[in-house]
């Protein structure tokens, strides 16, 4: 790491004295055949529907290190979540109360969502947002795109680009919780007029809030392009590689109690003293490498042509110390159990291609047809490391250890199975202006999906035989969107849009479903959402509200409950909505001061929601509880953000507040302990102020310099940002449903770090 650093210092010290030497071109027209490559998967404002911008020096307001979730923190209808309680590390995204696999995240147009679980983890992707040029949240089902189905929102983000001007730069920070970040930026700007190599360099560390949740991330972003009088050639590889501890069992709340607010039960156990320890290779590890390959030509002055090839390379696994293991479910055929170290691991390949040919005619119409084909191949496989003296539990609840020698074999493999996706899309939009300020908007895709997985799953049935992994599906999905937009004054434009989505199930859906007493088929899910808006802009103030009703078939909703790997569980539910009215302003009021606000007001229903009452005789049965609350969907979001400025003085007052949270579907807030107390089984409300106070200055030898220091929830609120909730139901003497322990629910909760702060510096040569 530190030989790479001083290469980079080197070079961008070499592009900073041949400045000079260097040929200028025409800006204006390098960035508009950059922004080639997301023209046809973007919204505008001649569109109907919700999106938010952030552009360049939006993302560098608040890039001091932390994730990529937590720099959307900000925009409409979004909440955050931080295993590690510093939002660095595994972070997570939720959009209108959609949870991360149901949000599309593109990069250059090209989908970067994990083809089996449809998430993207953002902390394979450490200090992305320092190669980004700008990002575009539609929400809703937004305008289709590339990759997986949008049933909540979409971020389309556009890589930097190259510039004509050559540039070094260095961004340090560091904080509380060993929080560091080093990264090193360079540009050659563009070489004779045609050619132009930008790159990053960047080290992220923290310790984490909560007990050792450290994160290391190392990664690079770098890019080689040619620049034409109507042609854009650019080679793009990026990666990132992760190293965390363990922090996604979360704590109760008796646990923090009793052993503080930082307690992580990963990686706990206990030997036969009693004494508790902590295994110290509890981690997860994963590199993943992407190259990107982009052609972006214009033809004529109407239309312009854009096609890529891509390809993501992943690999990486996670260790656990796992305590009082059955070993038949590790193909050690005995009845006897021990304590052992297993890696579960991982091998992928990701490759495709996408293209779009977009077409303006400057007046009326614009149009776009396009789409893409995308593969995955990826291996899933668990290894034992270690194993310890096996034993059996005798008729006194004592262990008895076995006399005979362990039975593991060196590298002892104990499932493995493969998967291959596929997913292709054609798409064509027009966008056309009937009347004078009257626009319609048709936009059509079809997509198609093909999903096998063979091998051996991690399950058992009761006869202590390993399950299959084996599917074969295929999905084939009609898309449509269509809308209005009437600009009916200058500042004023109202808008009315219809979209049909759909999606299908996950690895983890299928995957889980084998756990089940009962054979539960995963289904794909169905989105009506429906868009109705108002937008008023003007130099000084824009203002924005956003009606939408999402109605959902087979949706699938987090339940609350977390699956042997720590991920947490969606099912199927066969009727719900989100309904909800967003509302977003922008202020100059002077030339000093600026405000920007947000607010969500929503309703998060299931509708006709059955719970499975467990029966006197332990028989089960299932209970109409009618209409109940979705797990994790705040009924409020809102955010708020007071600027100031002066010469190079920046002041930051930011402030969130989002309502409290159901951790499950089931409309109950606590359920019963044994002792007639109860235990919460919702999310607390939030509410977090930060401060960022920032100067930015010139020297002589230095273009611009910049030194600030953020504090992040300067009042001290605890709170917790997720959790995961399981409870047990029955028939009160009432006849009425009761919630109860029944000796295995649980409450669980990522609490999140009080004040801390970052401190800045920013030097561009």
């Amino acid at each position: 790491m530190k030989r790479n650093i001083v290469l980079f210092t080197a070079f961008a010290a070499a592009i900073g004295m041949s400045a000079q030497q260097l040929a200028q071109t025409d800006t204006i027209k390098t960035e508009d055949l950059e922004e080639v490559q997301v023209t046809a998967t973007r919204a505008t404002g001649k569109m109907p529907m919700a999106f938010a911008n952030m552009d360049r020096k939006d993302i560098n307001d608040v890039n001091h290190g932390k994730d990529m979730a937590s720099i959307l923190e900000m925009t409409p209808s979004v909440t955050t979540s931080s295993d590690a309680g510093t939002g660095i590390g595994y972070t997570g995204i939720h959009i209108r109360g959609t949870d991360p696999t149901r949000i599309n995240v593109t990069a250059n147009g090209i989908p970067l969502n994990d083809s089996e679980s449809s998430q993207l983890y953002w902390v394979n992707m450490g200090d992305l947002a320092s190669s980004m040029q700008s990002v575009q949240i539609q929400r809703g089902v937004g305008t289709s795109t590339n990759g997986a189905g949008a049933f909540g929102a979409t971020v389309n983000m556009l890589t930097e680009n190259v510039g004509a001007t050559p540039y070094g730069a260095v961004d340090i920070a560091a904080g509380s919780y060993g929080t560091h970040k080093e990264t090193l930026r360079f540009s050659t700007g563009l070489l004779g007029n045609h050619w132009g190599l930008q790159g990053r360099l960047s080290n992220i560390a923290s310790d984490g809030y909560i007990a050792r949740a450290t994160s290391r991330l190392g990664s690079y972003f770098l890019q080689a392009a040619y620049y034409g009088q109507s042609t854009m050639v650019k080679f793009i590889t990026f990666n990132g590689k992760e190293k965390t501890y363990m922090a996604w069992d979360y704590a109760s709340k008796k646990d923090m109690e009793r052993y503080g607010r930082t307690y992580n039960p990963s990686g706990g156990y206990t030997d036969d003293e009693g004494n508790t320890h902590y295994y110290s290779n509890q981690t997860d590890n994963y590199h993943q490498q992407h190259y990107q390959l982009i052609l972006n030509q214009g033809i004529g002055s109407a239309w312009k042509l854009n096609a890529a090839l891509h390809y993501t390379r992943g690999d990486g696994y996670y260790e656990q110390y796992k305590q009082d293991q059955k070993l038949y479910k590790y193909l050690i055929p005995t009845s006897l159990r021990a304590d052992l170290v297993r890696q579960k691991k991982m091998k992928n390949d990701f490759y495709g291609t996408i293209v779009s040919l977009n077409y303006d005619d400057h007046s009326r119409l614009t149009a776009n047809i396009g789409g893409g084909w995308n593969k995955y191949d990826g291996d899933h496989f668990g290894h034992l490391l270690w194993m310890g003296t096996p034993y059996y539990w005798n008729d006194d609840d004592r262990k008895e250890y076995s006399t005979i020698a362990s039975p593991l074999n060196a590298d002892h493999e104990y499932y493995r199975n493969n998967a291959k996706k596929t997913d292709g899309n054609v798409y064509a939009k027009v966008n056309y202006e009937i009347v004078d300020g009257l626009r319609a908007f048709v936009d059509m895709q079809y997509r198609h999906v093909s999903y096998k997985m063979s091998g051996t799953s991690q399950e058992f049935d009761d006869d202590k035989q390993q399950r299959p992994l084996v599917m074969d599906r295929k999905y084939n999905f009609f898309n449509p969107k269509a809308g209005l937009l009437y600009q009916f004054l200058h500042n004023h434009t109202v808008y009315a849009s219809y979209a049909i989505a759909h999606k299908e199930p996950t690895r983890n859906d299928f995957e889980d479903m084998l756990a089940e007493t009962e054979e539960v088929t995963p289904e794909a899910e169905r989105l009506n959402d429906l868009e109705v808006g108002y937008r008023y802009e003007s130099p000084r103030f824009n203002a924005e509200a956003n009606f939408y009703y999402m109605d959902y078939d087979n949706q699938f909703v987090l339940t609350g409950a977390q699956d042997s790997n720590g991920e947490m569980v969606a099912r199927n539910i066969k009727d719900s909505y989100r309904l909800g009215l967003e509302l977003a302003l922008a202020w100059q009021i002077t030339d000093n001061l600026s405000w920007k606000a947000n607010a969500t007001f929503s309703q998060n229903r299931a509708r006709n929601m059955n719970l499975t009452v467990i029966n006197p005789d332990w028989s089960q049965s299932y209970i109409n509880v009618g209409t109940t609350h979705l797990a994790f969907s705040p009924d409020i979001i809102a955010a708020n953000t007071i600027s100031y400025s002066w010469r190079g003085l920046k002041l930051s007052l930011m402030t969130k507040y989002i309502s409290e949270q159901y951790m499950t579907n089931s409309g109950f807030k606590s359920y019963a302990e044994d002792d007639g107390s109860q235990t919460s089984a919702m999310i607390d409300p939030i509410f977090t102020t930060d401060l960022d106070l920032s100067y930015t200055f010139r020297l002589r030898s230095i273009k611009n310099a910049t030194v600030g220091l953020t504090i992040y929830n300067i009042f001290n609120n605890k709170y917790e940002s997720n959790g995961s909730c399981s409870m047990n139901f029955r028939q009160g003497a009432d006849g009425k449903v009761e919630a109860y322990n029944g000796g295995w629910a649980w409450s669980t909760y990522s609490a999140q770090a009080p004040t801390h702060l970052l401190a800045y510096l920013s030097l561009t040569f």
